[in-house]
């Protein structure tokens, strides 16, 4: 079987990461590609199409991670977030103390996902909206 007919090895080392870093008591962060397709998070962060998350048990509510992305809610300068990372779009996972952890290769089961791209839909990119926003 071709690398490319198998399913994609980062959702797997990610989770082996993650919870190698939460038995060593230390801090899950990850590197985030805000460009690619379904990343939802707080636009005001976003550096040089990254953001990097502190995905701490201790610091994110209703974490979830799939094969497909993880979710997560959190708190960003005290505004409640739901946060929305595919995994294409997770550049690596690190321990904030040392950082210790794994950059991801890429992955040819990723090049078919849509990228956010304004001349690719023909529109212009929204911003999306987010459940748990404050309304005052």
């Amino acid at each position: 079987m071709d690398l490319e007919q198998m399913t994609p090895r980062r959702p797997y080392l990610f989770r082996a990461f993650y919870d190698w870093i939460i038995d060593n008591e230390l801090t899950p962060y990850i590197v985030v590609n805000t460009s690619i397709y379904g990343v939802i998070v707080p636009q005001e962060f976003i550096q040089n199409n990254q953001i990097v998350l502190n995905i701490a048990p201790h610091s994110v509510g209703q974490y979830f991670a799939s094969n497909e992305q993880i979710e997560f809610n959190a708190r960003f300068s005290g505004v409640p977030q739901h946060i929305v990372v595919p995994m294409a779009a997770i550049e690596a996972i690190y321990a904030r103390e040392n950082g210790v952890g794994m950059g991801f290769e890429d992955e040819p089961q990723y090049h078919a996902q849509p990228k956010n791209s304004d001349t690719q839909s023909g529109t212009t990119n929204k911003k999306t909206t987010n459940p748990f926003r404050v309304v005052k």
